[in-house]
């Protein structure tokens, strides 16, 4: 095997990463749950790359007493680029799959952080803008109170317990960037050995 060259059981792996990535724009990305007394089965919001799935409409009323803005699908410019971005970096790990070259490996994995990174700013942003940029003339405003959701995790918003995690296709995003950091060191550690 050429010292430029991927095993060939990273080129599966790749491949299988290219593909979970296309996967990934049809699944919803990530969920948020709520929490109360008022609502025993709780109520849901999941995120996908181009749309809101899940209960929004309720949680857009709940959110009106505390002053929150709605939410709306049309004012997120994400789910206009998202689709498309998760596609392209889909189809680029197919081709590096398919070419086999280590520095290929390595540059999309550092595009793919980078991406990564900057996806989990812009939520976290999202989510800051919305907890934060409160109407003063709210029915119920308590000084001092910001309602962002947790990142990651739970977190008691009044009498809501708000969870956020990731979901099926957020789980495929993130299995995908450690198999690349895992592909990569084991490749640069078959490099450096050669």
């Amino acid at each position: 095997m050429k010292t430029n060259s991927l095993h060939k059981i990273s080129k599966i792996l790749l491949a299988i990463c290219g593909i979970g990535l296309i996967v990934s724009i049809f699944t919803p990305i990530w969920a948020i749950f709520l929490e109360a007394p008022q609502y025993p089965e709780g109520l849901s919001m999941y995120i996908y790359s181009n749309k809101l799935g899940g209960e929004f409409d309720i949680i857009n009323g709940l959110n009106h007493y505390i002053g929150m803005k709605h939410i709306k699908e049309d004012e997120f410019i994400e789910f206009k680029i998202l689709p498309y971005a998760l596609g392209v970096l889909g189809a680029i790990c197919l081709l590096v799959a398919a070419f086999g070259k280590k520095v290929w490996l390595y540059t999309f994995t550092i595009l793919y952080l980078v991406f990564g990174v900057a996806f989990m700013y812009d939520f976290w942003q999202w989510e800051y803008d919305y907890g934060h940029n409160l109407d003063p003339n709210a029915a119920i405003v308590v000084p001092g109170m910001s309602y962002q959701p947790p990142l990651i995790g739970s977190k008691q918003l009044l009498n809501f317990t708000a969870h956020s995690y990731p979901d099926i296709g957020g789980w495929i995003m993130i299995g995908a960037a450690f198999i690349l950091i895992a592909l990569s060191i084991l490749e640069f550690k078959k490099t450096k050995k050669i």
